[in-house]
């Protein structure tokens, strides 16, 4: 290593330096006034030619030779250094590295170029304190078209995501969004519209749900994202027909006994079967299950109900002939939206009842308490059962299953309290409901809920698809109950709940068990008239005798004939199910 003065003129540039990109008019001419005033403090750095030339190549300080001419200086000292075995290439990528961050063009440019002096990736990840990571991450511009390489390194950069995509496609594509895009002289490129031109759907690995046997199959290659967060597998296909029908393949096989596959309707939501309920709460063991494709080609499922199958029943004539009403026609009064749409209402009651069924089978019940539930559960508007002077028992099947443990093998009344604890419990669980159909236990199913604090079992409602049910007023009011206030628009106000709530329960208060008191009042009110001697249980009668329903008066037990039993069933001829005007609506029976 030696200092020399030679005439700035004389030295050659290196075709192979590291910074390309040009430095700014107002750097430029701070340094030009410097070497003006006060010449070179810090020789640049030469090498001699390689292969026996006689001139020497510029290592580093181009700019400073290159002012220096331009400041009429004569002769300049250097610092001339032996050649490195790679020419300088990683002396160059450090110097300039530490003296002032490289654009990632440059950073590229220098990396290709040790790469293709021998340079592993690794050592050039040592070498320069950078991730491996990294390192591939600038080796993509590799697949940048030379022209918007030249437009990046003079500072005009994409953004990373918008780099990503332009990386990802092909050179032919490139060239002619480029050409379309390219900007005027002077100006920045429209990198958001060049990206947009060069994007293509992806669908990423992590959300396949079939293995690599049907990716080999649907010759789906997956490329690994190296802009993606290390943690995460970042692998995606563009090939999306190919992607979505392995998805829906693997559906087919792993399609549940009970399943079906459906479609996405306009909204995104998948289009259930005529007449199904879809099931918010815990799937029970009739329900059935759907999977679908979301928009994001993502396996998803849902579970539904399907009503049940109803016999015919005969017409009595009324109205009009295809089976309809024929009444005056109403003008339509508009209402208000009320605060929890139908859809929430049906959510409420998945979710009471799911909470209902954990507390009856979960929450501690005193004995006592346990006799009244039972009691206050055959009021519930879903038991249907007469009385045993006559008429027909609905469901008795269900429940046999219940009294079998507390019989012995005998048939006599073996009474164990564990058994019929457990016993007593199931029966409530079958019988009390809070679901918007069929099953509803109506008032009954809400107080026993009460009673036993099923509350605590209610699930978080904070989330997006239970709060889209509510009204403008009653998500405001929710927000009041928080730290979140109100925002000019309701999706806004929405979205801070659903994200208030990801850490914290929200029940909303219509989904309380506790019953309101004109719901009681029905009930109380039922109650209030004790019966007399003429009124039964099962069957009133007038004072002139005749049974409510209009008929005559039932004849004494000696007057009574016996009927006739049914020689194929054993079944005594009357005891069959009336029909649905007959004393079921007398006796408060919810027919349907």
């Amino acid at each position: 290593m030696q200092i020399m003065k030679v005439d700035p003129r004389a030295l050659k540039e290196n075709p192979n330096r590291m910074r390309q990109s040009m430095s700014s008019p107002q750097a430029d001419a701070l340094m030009l006034a410097t070497i003006k005033a006060v010449g070179i403090v810090q020789p640049p750095v030469v090498a001699p030619e390689p292969d026996g030339g006689n001139g020497y190549i510029i290592d580093a300080g181009h700019r400073r030779v290159r002012l220096a001419i331009a400041a009429g200086l004569e002769e300049i000292e250097i610092l001339v250094v032996d050649a490195a075995n790679d020419n300088g290439a990683m002396r160059s990528m450090v110097e300039n590295s530490v003296r002032e961050a490289l654009n990632p063009v440059d950073q590229w440019r220098g990396i290709e170029r040790l790469v293709a002096l021998g340079w592993t990736e690794e050592a050039i990840a040592v070498a320069l304190a950078l991730p491996v990571r990294q390192i591939r991450k600038l080796r993509l511009l590799a697949n940048v078209l030379p022209a918007m390489l030249e437009q990046m390194a003079k500072g005009d950069m994409p953004s990373e995501q918008q780099l990503r995509t332009i990386a990802a496609a092909s050179l032919e594509d490139q060239k002619e969004v480029w050409k379309a895009q390219k900007p005027k002289k002077g100006d920045t490129a429209s990198w958001w519209a060049i990206a947009n031109g060069l994007s293509k759907t992806r669908m990423y690995a992590k959300d396949a749900s079939f293995g690599d046997d049907l990716s080999q199959a649907y010759g789906i290659a997956w490329i690994e994202d190296l802009f993606a967060p290390a943690d995460e597998d970042s692998r995606y296909t563009t090939d999306v027909e190919a992607f979505l029908g392995a998805q829906q393949e693997w559906m087919t096989s792993n399609l549940p006994k009970k399943g079906a596959i459906v479609e996405l309707n306009s909204w995104g939501q998948p289009q259930l079967p005529a007449k199904a309920d879809r099931v918010y709460g815990k799937p029970g063991k009739g329900d059935l299950t759907a999977m679908y494709l979301d928009r994001d080609g993502k396996v998803q499922s849902v579970h539904f109900r399907m009503p049940e199958v109803k016999k015919a029943k005969g017409s009595d004539g009324a109205g009009s002939p295809d089976g309809g009403h024929d009444d005056d026609a109403v003008e339509v009064v508009s209402k208000p939206r009320p605060d929890v749409t139908q859809k929430g209402q049906d959510m409420i009651g998945d979710f009471r009842t799911d909470a209902l069924h954990e507390a009856l089978g979960r929450a501690p019940i005193e004995d006592d308490m346990l006799m009244a539930l039972l009691v206050i559960a055959f009021a519930g508007l879903n038991v249907r059962v007469d009385t045993g002077a006559g008429g027909n028992v609905y469901g008795t099947a269900r429940f046999k299953r219940h009294v079998v443990p507390l019989l012995d093998e005998n048939g006599k009344v073996d009474i164990d309290m564990d058994r019929l604890r457990i016993a007593a419990r199931s029966v409530l669980i079958d019988v009390l409901s809070c679901r918007r159909n069929a099953s509803n236990s109506g008032v009954a199913a809400r107080i026993a809920g009460d009673a036993i604090g099923a509350d605590a079992f209610l699930p978080n409602m904070g989330t997006e698809d239970f709060l889209s049910c509510l009204s403008r007023h009653a998500l405001e009011a929710s927000a009041k109950e928080t730290a979140v206030l109100p925002r000019q628009k309701v999706k806004e106000t929405r979205a801070a709940l659903v994200d208030h709530f990801k850490e914290e329960r929200f029940v909303h208060g219509s989904a309380l068990f506790a019953p309101a008191t004109e719901e009681l009042a029905e009930l109380l009110k039922a109650g209030a008239t004790p019966y007399d001697d003429n009124d039964d249980a099962s069957i009133g009668t007038d004072d002139d005798g005749a049974d409510n329903d209009g008929s005559e008066a039932a004849p004494a037990d000696d007057e009574i004939e016996p009927v006739p039993s049914d020689p194929a069933t054993g079944e005594d001829a009357d005891d069959v199910v009336e029909d649905e005007h007959s004393t079921d609506d007398h006796y408060g029976i919810a027919a349907e």
